[in-house]
């Protein structure tokens, strides 16, 4: 049997059960390294292609779609496809199977990260926070390539840089994204796209407005029952619902919620996250990591479940609301020009992150940046996988700790 060409058009197979989709996503879920972009990569290969399980233009839909919304663009693609294949069951199986993998690693990590005290545990946390730099170095630069390709949109990017400088904190990364959106509408016009055909997804109107009322709801009324023993929920939620860009653009915002109030400690955070890059899967599962390693309960497993369906809901709510009302809206030229502006100012927030809490926290002597920009270098130039770099950087640190002991 011939393989059919990556261009043809592939009618999608009649829908069948959530256990199907389950075992395709686990699957996915073991192997799928190298960031949203590369998840993007392996869905096509795996469920279009390979499976069938859509064409390509409801594909290309799907992808437009989610990087539109606030969230993690892979986890709400694999999602819709859970949706498409096997109805809501099919689309909770889809997220289970692709997130959990990662999630349960990172939380027994987390369970583990406090016995690793002296000079060999420091020396294996300061090389995943070296990690850190290289990686987040490399999403600024690419992301930097492909969303401000032009001097308006440079522009936009530079402002959001000053702003999320001078105003520290979530309100500072919302106003960001906010005034790009606006700046946009003003400077990033250009021609429009074609909408597809509608998409072929279970879900009413109804279903969707009811979805978007929810997103709102929980965004609005957390923080009034955060004082009740509701903050780890509200604050993870929080993250999850104003992340523009998915992925790396998250890290500002977690460092905002639970590192300047004190929950988690910047070594700690940083080493997580290098950590993040060397597991498959969402690095959005980075939130089940930061829950496990909260020094108050509720932390451990159920600290991690807790954030980590925080961290997912607002942007699995969001996907769910869009999906029946996309192939009209992503026509508007105005929605999309309002689009680039934010997706400039998206390169600025992870800029400013870069430097603080990134950079500050991890380079301390010219070996740190020197292993920093081997890790940035390995990472573009060679295209080497992440966990290549995370398991070298962990290595190089426990060793140079040990040296360091002597």
């Amino acid at each position: 049997m011939t393989t059919p060409s990556p261009d043809q058009s592939l009618p999608a197979r009649s829908t069948s059960g959530a256990g199907d989709v389950f075992r395709a996503f686990l699957k996915l879920g073991f192997t799928s390294f190298g960031g949203p972009i590369a998840h993007l990569g392996y869905f096509r290969d795996e469920l279009v292609i390979r499976r069938r399980w859509v064409d390509e233009a409801t594909y290309g839909d799907l992808v437009a779609l989610c990087q539109f919304l606030p969230g993690p663009a892979s986890s709400q693609v694999g999602f819709a496809l859970g949706l498409i294949r096997g109805g809501p069951l099919g689309a909770l199986a889809a997220w289970c199977a692709f997130t959990l993998p990662s999630a349960l690693l990172l939380v027994a990590f987390a369970s583990s990260a406090a016995v690793l005290e002296g000079p060999v545990g420091a020396g294996l946390l300061h090389g995943l926070k070296l990690v850190a730099v290289a990686v987040v170095a490399q999403a600024v630069w690419g992301m930097a390539r492909t969303l401000t390709p032009d001097r308006p949109r440079a522009g936009i990017a530079f402002i959001a840089v000053l702003i999320a400088v001078f105003l520290p904190g979530p309100f500072g990364q919302v106003a960001s994204i906010a005034l790009g959106a606006l700046a946009g509408l003003w400077l990033c016009r250009g021609t429009a796209l074609s909408a597809n055909a509608h998409l072929p997804v279970p879900v009413t109107r109804t279903v969707g407005l009811a979805a978007l009322l929810l997103f709102f709801a929980l965004l609005f009324a957390l923080p009034l029952l955060a004082a009740s023993g509701a903050a780890l929920f509200e604050a993870f939620y929080r993250s999850g619902a104003l992340v523009f860009g998915g992925g790396h653009v998250v890290l500002p915002l977690l460092q905002a919620s639970v590192v300047e109030p004190g929950w988690i400690d910047p070594a700690t955070f940083l080493a997580g996250y290098g950590l993040a890059q060397a597991v498959p899967g969402p690095l959005f599962t980075f939130a089940a990591y930061l829950g496990a390693a909260m020094p108050t309960a509720p932390n451990g497993l159920l600290g991690g479940m807790i954030a980590l369906a925080a961290i997912f809901l607002p942007g699995l709510l969001l996907v769910t609301a869009a999906l029946p009302f996309w192939g009209s809206l992503r026509a508007r030229p105005t929605v999309q020009a309002a689009m680039r502006g934010a997706n400039a100012a998206v390169v600025g927030i992870l800029g400013a992150a870069l430097y603080d809490p990134v950079w500050t926290s991890a380079i301390h002597l010219p070996r740190d940046f020197a292993l920093a920009l081997a890790g940035f270098v390995l990472l573009t130039a060679f295209k080497c996988p992440p966990w290549i770099i995370v398991l070298g950087s962990a290595i190089v640190g426990m060793v140079l700790g040990m040296l360091g002991a002597r």
